[in-house]
Parts: structure tokens; C-alpha cells; sequence
């Protein structure tokens, strides 16, 4: 016969071990992208494997960190081209100071998303296919290396994100003020609204108002554009320049990823947003017209006029100068500063500033 004080204790033993299962089958499902599978409360690094066809294969580096809470699932791509390298090192940071057991819900790093193009160290086009990933979204399962990667990119990573950033900086060539583009096509009111606060939880005081990106999810072209048409609020970040690893410029992509997170209440902790932005409606990326090389005449961040020079072309006997000049006063958002150039490459942006805040 138990005494009082067992019966006691055993209710006891039987209510805890109640509460450990229901702990434990509150707790979320594990989450698989590609080769890796993250349970609640890990953070588990691997490939999205891209097989070979047309041409070679290839993989995509990548870690999934779970939370202990369910939540919505936020998507980090870095290396989207290769020689932009201050988000691929920052995700690294991140990956390390990514705490799962104060999370809610997931986060998916992609560390590079173009290898061939990093391990090649090209800028714009992969040294495969000559493609610039940034443009042959939502790729295609038989096509070039390129298009592979996308493809699996859209398959593995933004179908199972509901949100997105897409983080690039000034490529080996290109000499690049912190800015961030803001997705507005138009299609649905709540992804675009939803983007607009990503974009100013991000910290960038300078944002690019975009509507002229591709309206059709079979040919969205660009990364963030791909999850944003569907419904998955997305912002491209371009923080960095001239393919170096600058330490601000890492820490600022750090920076932005956890304001965010916080922003998407994924993890705890004061929602800062930019208090007085810089909208820009209007922005030009200018172009070389012709081969030969380049001297840059302004630097990144400066202010220019409508008509001033930015830089001139010669060519590869240091005559025939042609100028390129600003078409309207603005900033000067990134300029060439390598003295390569093909026609037809971009040799700066100029964006100019909105004196109303746009419509949300």
C-alpha cells in the first residue's frame, strides 16, 4: 500500500513527464534544404548539390539555423556574385552569432550562391557560362550553370523562405556608397508595403525606389524580384566595394541581418528603422560607350550635376577621350574604379533623391 507521500511523488513524476511531451511536441519540425536538416535548436552547415549537365557541376555552401519556436523562415543570400565579398564574410559572423536557442523560426544562409564565379574570382559573369546570375532567374533545371544554380536556388531556398535579402556589394570593379533597393513592382500592396519596412529596418539611409523590375514569376530575372513575386517581401542590400573585405562594410552587412531579424520579431530586441531616409525614384546606371580604359573622375557618395563628368574613356593609346557625364544632379551611388572597360559595361549610377516620401 503507497503511503500519501509516494502517490504524491509518482502524480508528481507522471505531470512532469506529461509537460517534458508536450515540450517537445511543441517544439518546431526539423527543416531540410538540400543535404542539410536542422532540428530545433541547431545550426547545421552543407550544400545544395547543383549536378552537372550542359556543363560542370557545382554546390551551393549553406547553413540552416533552427530555432527553438516556430516562426516564419528568413532566406540570407550572399555571393550572388563573386567578387562581392563583404556579405559572404559577415554571413560567416553571422552563422557564428546566430544563437538558435533564442530564435523563432529559421534562417538559411546561403554563404555563396555563386562558387564558380568566387573560386574564379570574375566579377558580373561566371567564368563558365559567362552569365551574371542576376539575371537569369527562376533558371532552369536544364540549362547552363548558371541558370542551375538559380534554379535551385528558387527550388531549395526561396520557396521555403517567406522572406529574403539579398545582399551584394561593389563588385572587384566597382567603388560602392552603402545603399539598398526597395521592390516595389506593384503586384501585391502587402509584399511591397512589407518590403518597404525591410528596407528601412535594414539601416541604410539611402533607398532606391524600384518599379521597373519584371512583373511575371516565369521570368522574374533577379533574386529578391523571384521571392517577391511570390509574396515573399524581398530587399536587395548593396553594402561593400572594390571586392575587399572591409571590416565596416562586413560588420554593416552584420549589422543589417540581425535589424532585420529583429524587424521580423525572430528574435528579441528593440525594431530600429532609418529615421529620415534618402528615397531615390530616379537612378541611371551609365554605360561605356566603347572598349578602352576607364579614369574615373568622382568618387563614391559624391554629389554631382546634372552634365558633370563622372570619368572619361580613352583608348588604348591614351587618345579619342570620350566623357561620360551625369544626365540629372544626384549622388553618385558607385563608380568604376578600374581602368578595364568593354562598350556597354556600367561605369557608375547616379540616383536622385525624392523630396516627398513615396507612397507605401
Amino acid at each position: 500500500m503507497r503511503t500519501g507521500c509516494e502517490t504524491l511523488t509518482i502524480a508528481g513524476g507522471l505531470l512532469a513527464a506529461a509537460a517534458l511531451q508536450s515540450a517537445v511536441a511543441q517544439r518546431p519540425a526539423p527543416v531540410t534544404v538540400g543535404s542539410v536538416s536542422a532540428r530545433a535548436g541547431e545550426a547545421v552547415s552543407g550544400f545544395i548539390e547543383v549536378p552537372a549537365g550542359v556543363d560542370s557541376a557545382t554546390r551551393i555552401p549553406i547553413t540552416v539555423v533552427r530555432g527553438t519556436a516556430s516562426g516564419p523562415t528568413l532566406a540570407l543570400v550572399a555571393g550572388t556574385h563573386g567578387s562581392e565579398v563583404a556579405p559572404i564574410v559577415a554571413l560567416q559572423r553571422v552563422r557564428r552569432e546566430l544563437d538558435p536557442e533564442r530564435l523563432t523560426g529559421t534562417v538559411i544562409l546561403v554563404h555563396v550562391a555563386n562558387l564558380p564565379s568566387f573560386l574564379g574570382r570574375t566579377i558580373y559573369y561566371s567564368p563558365v557560362d559567362g552569365k551574371n546570375l542576376n539575371r537569369v532567374y527562376p533558371g532552369r533545371a536544364d540549362g547552363t550553370v548558371s541558370e542551375r544554380i538559380a534554379h535551385a536556388i528558387t527550388r531549395e531556398v526561396i520557396e521555403r523562405a517567406d522572406y529574403l535579402v539579398d545582399m551584394h556589394a561593389g563588385d572587384g570593379n566597382e567603388s560602392l556608397r552603402p545603399y539598398t533597393y526597395w521592390n516595389r513592382p506593384g503586384v501585391d500592396a502587402r509584399t511591397d508595403s512589407v518590403a518597404r519596412e525591410m528596407a528601412l529596418a535594414w539601416g541604410h539611409d539611402h533607398i532606391v525606389v524600384d518599379t521597373d523590375r519584371p512583373r511575371d514569376p516565369a521570368a522574374s530575372v533577379y533574386t529578391a524580384n523571384t521571392a517577391h513575386l511570390r509574396g515573399k517581401p524581398a530587399i536587395t542590400t548593396e553594402t561593400g566595394y572594390l571586392g575587399q573585405a572591409a571590416e565596416e562594410m562586413i560588420q554593416r552587412n552584420v549589422a543589417g541581418a540581425f535589424r532585420v531579424l529583429r524587424y521580423l520579431r525572430m528574435l528579441a530586441g528593440e525594431i530600429q528603422l532609418v529615421e529620415r531616409p534618402v528615397w531615390l525614384e530616379r537612378t541611371e546606371v551609365l554605360r561605356s560607350p566603347a572598349t578602352g580604359i576607364w579614369y574615373p573622375l568622382v568618387e563614391r557618395g559624391h554629389t554631382v550635376q546634372a552634365g558633370t563628368a563622372i570619368g572619361y574613356l580613352t583608348d588604348f593609346f591614351g587618345g579619342s577621350r570620350v566623357d561620360v557625364r551625369a544626365p540629372f544632379a544626384g549622388a553618385v551611388l558607385y563608380v568604376v574604379d578600374t581602368p578595364a572597360m568593354n562598350a556597354g559595361e556600367p561605369v557608375g549610377m547616379v540616383g536622385r533623391p525624392s523630396w516627398e516620401e513615396p507612397a507605401r
